[in-house]
């Protein structure tokens, strides 16, 4: 069988949410498999493609007892991160490095002379879309509970006056970038270019300080920004976060610990949260000076410019 990232993805999607239903019973690779409508020695090769580790070994992070454990120690986790600078491990530390927010004159001009390029690309959480303007990623979206169309016409609502172009190719290396192979980190240097009000950049800046392997809940992330009774305003910013998985708003979860809403779907969230979990077990310390490139720590180089 042709190995199509689009449709390994709807199966392995598949297959976490029947071993999530099915915790208890510890299903074996012939349940999981049958679920799945394929052969024991074809799954076993596609999830193990996808994840980078055996379904055997997945299935034994797959317990309640993970979430309760990354709930217990978020808010360390996160108080941790915010005191080396707002810089987490990994990922989230290059994007902080190389995060960029519209100036004003941007913002009110609505992408007026802006040329943005986009394409649709297929990643280990299905087809998405990317759009980037000179500046980087301004846009990260995935299809599945929306259309390609409607994809596009979400993108088009955030840049009304920008000028869209379809580029697959440019976009390509972008998106290889964002998504490497399960349990590598994204190359260092990736740059978002984000649009939003002062609030939402604050939050969108929090949830870069949570570290791939950890979660955080919104009252965590309003007592991380100062706003301790604003966990409703940050529920709204989270939700409008323009660009998926790197801005890791699929890292939130409520403080009973469900899963929560998620804008392309609580099966992905669970997906997401799976497969940083078993790459990525959580800590709770982080060092209080994290390197940065040209000697320049986070803590005094700037997120964004307010918008």
């Amino acid at each position: 069988m042709t190995h199509n990232p689009i449709t390994d993805y709807a199966r392995v999607e598949r297959a976490i949410r029947y071993l999530d239903a099915h915790r208890e019973s510890q299903p074996t690779l012939a349940d999981v498999a049958r679920q799945v409508g394929l052969s024991e020695s074809h799954f076993q090769r596609l999830f193990t493609r996808w994840a980078g580790i055996s379904p055997k070994r997945f299935i034994q992070h797959q317990t309640a007892e993970v979430l309760k454990s990354l709930l217990r120690s978020e808010r360390s986790i996160l108080d941790a991160s915010f005191e080396a600078g707002l810089s987490g491990p990994g990922r989230a530390h290059d994007l902080i490095l190389n995060a960029e927010a519209v100036t004003p004159g941007d913002l009110a001009r609505a992408g007026e002379g802006l040329v943005i390029a986009y394409g649709f690309h297929g990643t280990p959480f299905g087809e998405c879309l990317i759009a980037t303007t000179p500046h980087g990623i301004c846009h990260l979206a995935f299809t599945g509970p929306v259309t390609r169309q409607q994809a596009i016409d979400r993108l088009t609502h955030d840049w009304p006056r920008a000028t869209l172009r379809v580029d697959r190719s440019g976009t390509a290396c972008t998106a290889s970038r964002a998504f490497p192979a399960p349990g590598e980190r994204a190359a260092p240097g990736l740059s978002i270019h984000v649009k939003g009000t002062n609030f939402q950049l604050k939050v969108w800046r929090a949830l870069l300080a949570v570290p791939e392997g950890g979660v955080t809940t919104y009252g965590a992330l309003a007592a991380a920004i100062d706003e301790p009774d604003a966990s409703r305003a940050v529920g709204n910013a989270v939700g409008k976060n323009p660009i998926s998985w790197l801005i890791p708003c699929h890292r939130v979860l409520r403080s009973t610990g469900a899963l929560g809403g998620y804008a392309w779907g609580p099966d992905r969230k669970r997906v997401m949260l799976a497969l940083e979990r078993v790459h990525h077990p959580p800590r709770t310390e982080y060092a209080a000076t994290p390197a940065t490139p040209r000697g320049r720590s986070a803590a005094t180089r700037p997120y964004a410019r307010p918008a």
